[in-house]
């Protein structure tokens, strides 16, 4: 299954063909299909008519959102990474180095209340954190690495980096790749701190 991914909120239900208006209830079910994920955005009267979709083969999770319409222009893009930009580059590059990078901004943001857990699935032995942006609707498959806690200290010092001198600065030349999955201890699986719960908020510049 591809353990990184980003699926944006649907415009309009998908039985019915209408179009979201702003501040419309629609609800969001997630489904495996051929070892992908797939989301479907259907409206309330469609969610009503539909045959219960939780019997349906590859059926994982679902919830119930609010669509918010986009903003009439387009938003002046932003001269520094953020948290949530930078996850959003990790995720589009899919290299296995950033994985462990890539878990701690999805961490980070959860507990700053920028993304929310919306399901927690197990996949080729692997937990799966399925995360959700609240404004714009895109869900997020982020891999939980297992990180140990010897090389914690060491993954938030690359996301420190990424975050000030992005992924094409001059200074990743001299910046180390960040450590691959496969080289992380699988025994640090009960000893990882990022995968707390997100009522407390973990500080975070």
């Amino acid at each position: 299954m591809n353990e990184w991914n980003i699926q944006s909120r649907a415009h309009a239900c998908e039985v019915c063909g209408q179009p979201f208006a702003d501040k419309q209830m629609y609800h969001t079910l997630l489904f495996e299909e051929a070892a992908l994920l797939r989301r479907s955005d259907i409206c309330e009267a469609c969610a009503k008519k539909v045959n219960d979709q939780r019997s349906r083969t590859g059926f994982i999770s679902h919830w119930q959102g609010t669509y918010e319409a986009p903003p009439a222009q387009p938003v002046e893009a932003i001269q520094k990474d953020t948290a949530e930009t930078l996850l959003r580059k990790l995720v589009e590059l899919d290299d296995p180095r950033y994985a462990a990078a890539a878990f701690i901004l999805a961490v980070m943001l959860e507990r700053k209340r920028l993304l929310k857990v919306k399901e927690q699935i197990t996949r080729e032995g692997k937990r799966v954190f399925i995360y959700e942006q609240p404004k714009t609707g895109d869900i997020f498959a982020i891999a939980d690495p297992d990180l140990h806690l010897d090389q914690l200290q060491e993954v938030q010092h690359d996301v420190a980096q990424l975050l000030e001198h992005g992924l094409n600065s001059p200074a990743d030349a001299a910046t180390p790749a960040p450590a691959p999955v496969a080289d992380i201890a699988p025994e640090a699986a009960n000893e990882n701190p990022a995968a707390a719960p997100a009522e407390a908020p973990m500080a975070a510049n």
